[in-house]
């Protein structure tokens, strides 16, 4: 009898804390083994967030009380000694005959013995011991049960990504009442956009209400102009911005001097021009994925004109030159923000964009021919075969899609100029010729595909969107190659992207594809991770 998915996740403590569905408390391990306890908040460091450190558990003697073991459900000592969530805000330590000391955080010493059960953290209340640590499991075993069977061998790592997107589901503020489930409980505590398309593609096979809700706390904060926000978070939205990233400022400057770089922003001493910011158009892809597995019109018609619109901004409100063909207005907007693709210039138009509103076009024609809205769902499929016809006229140089940036093209090579595949509206030999790019050793190795080509210059195995490996690029490119008609080599990397994750040690957001270890500074416990390699792992 296989050991239940709750008992195969091991937390470590440090990549993997102790906290639970709703909670902002994260527990973790400091170096010297003791326990301190922080808060999880929007782009804000766990060390300016910190409730208590220092803490230790000793027996009645003085001895200390060692972690035995550290599950989802609760955090063992020696002594039968246990921490455990009454609820999202309140920490208890259960056991009898023992001490708790800690600092808190202003540095005053603290101890607690116990008799039964104590609040650890949060309100004082009495503390059914027995009932707190029976409802802890509980509440964990009815999250595991949702995971949906994968294969055996990769179960144990499917079980760490589902508790990932467990511990990830927060409530925020801005989000009308719901749980969002943010990317990473270290700094990324909001619900982003794309990333919440790829959260659902998991959500959908264990709750399909709550990816839906994905989608709705995006779209409620939609502008009228069609926008979709690139964060909603605890204090408001993020739809526009007046400054790059630094490390896309700095390298900027390496290529059109300080001064463009800086452009009329703080550094050349001005206010700096408002830029809208979104993520790539994948919402009504999204949609339709979550609608496969658990039919819902009344949730399709709910967002097929929010989704329309959305589509007409990025034809009308992103496309600067007016050629037809969308652009990036600010690296934000990519989901890539320290791509290369960003060197040369604020805007860019790499060929993943306008592939993604050609599939939109096609996939709003499913929902529309879906709510019996036939004549929309043609001229929807028609303006699919148009733009990708467009895409080919304007950006197809006879070997590859081309990036195009500060008006030029630009020779960095990345699999975005392979993503045309999703159209699934290719000429055959087009398409033969990414494929054949796919499996070149500019991107295909034995943990494909780096986001930077193998043999180019900017190659850095370790840098973000620089080189390693990223789910959802992966992810996407399977998509694209399914929808194009290469069933095999879609099976390939799939396989070759679950066998990197289930031996690179955890839910990496990026993958060094050199070694598969986690690459850089890349978070761990991270969503979309855990989401796609969930769905890339069922039976």
């Amino acid at each position: 009898m296989p050991s239940p998915p709750l008992d195969l996740v091991a937390l470590d403590l440090r990549e993997r804390p102790f906290t639970d569905r709703g909670s902002r408390l994260l527990v973790l391990a400091a170096d010297d083994g003791d326990l301190w306890i922080a808060r999880s908040e929007y782009e804000t460091r766990l060390t300016d967030t910190t409730v208590l450190t220092g803490l230790r558990i000793h027996s009645a003697d003085g001895g200390p009380l060692p972690i035995r073991a550290a599950r989802p459900d609760r955090i063992s000592f020696a002594g039968d000694v246990h921490l455990v969530f009454a609820d999202p805000d309140t920490l208890v330590l259960t056991g009898t005959g023992a001490r708790a000391q800690w600092l808190d955080a202003d540095g005053t010493a603290r101890a607690l013995d116990l008799d039964g059960g104590r609040v650890l953290v949060g309100p004082e209340v009495a503390v059914d011991a027995p009932a707190v640590l029976a409802a802890a499991r509980a509440r964990w075993t009815a999250w595991f049960d949702r995971m949906p069977s994968v294969r055996a061998e990769l179960r144990e790592r499917a079980a760490m990504a589902w508790w990932t997107l467990g511990i990830n589901l927060l409530p925020i503020r801005c989000a009308g009442g719901r749980e969002g489930l943010v990317p990473s409980r270290f700094g990324y505590v909001g619900v982003w956009n794309w990333d919440s398309y790829f959260h659902a593609i998991a959500l959908r096979h264990g709750d399909p209400e709550l990816a839906r809700d994905q989608i709705r706390i995006l779209l409620a904060h939609q502008r009228p102009d069609g926008l979709i926000p690139d964060v909603v978070h605890d204090e408001g939205v993020l739809a526009e911005t007046t400054d790059l990233p630094r490390s896309d400022r700095a390298r900027l400057a390496e290529h059109v001097g300080q001064a463009l770089a800086d452009g009329p922003g703080e550094a050349a001493g001005g206010a700096g021009d408002v830029v809208p910011v979104t993520k790539p158009p994948l919402t009504a892809w999204a949609v339709w994925k979550i609608h496969r597995a658990a039919p819902d019109p009344a949730f399709l018609a709910e967002v097929y004109e929010p989704i329309a619109r959305s589509q007409e901004w990025w034809l009308t409100h992103s496309d600067p030159d007016g050629d037809g063909l969308a652009e990036y207005l600010h690296p934000y907007s990519s989901g890539l923000d320290d791509s290369p693709v960003w060197d040369y210039g604020p805007r860019a138009e790499p060929p993943d964009l306008n592939a993604y509103l050609a599939l939109q076009f096609d996939v709003l024609g499913d929902i529309a021919e879906a709510l019996d809205r036939a004549e929309e769902a043609e001229t929807w499929r028609k303006r699919a075969a148009a733009h990708t016809e467009l895409l080919v006229a304007r950006r197809w140089n006879g070997e590859r899609f081309t990036t195009v940036s500060a008006g030029r093209e630009v020779s960095v090579r990345t699999p975005l100029e392979l993503l045309p595949l999703l159209t699934g509206r290719l000429p055959r030999e087009i398409a033969d010729r990414l494929v054949a790019d796919l499996r070149s050793p500019s991107f295909w190795g034995e943990r494909p595909v780096p986001t930077v080509a193998f043999d180019d210059p900017t190659f850095d195995p370790d840098a973000m969107w620089r080189g390693p490996v990223w789910l959802n690029v992966n992810y996407l490119l399977i998509e694209g190659l399914r929808r194009s008609g290469y069933p095999d080599v879609a099976d390939e990397l799939t396989e070759r992207t679950v066998r990197m994750v289930a031996e690179g040690g955890g839910l990496y957001e990026y993958w060094n594809p050199l070694t598969g270890a986690r690459a850089g500074r890349a978070t761990t416990g991270f969503g979309w991770s855990s989401a796609l390699f969930v769905d890339l792992a069922r039976d």
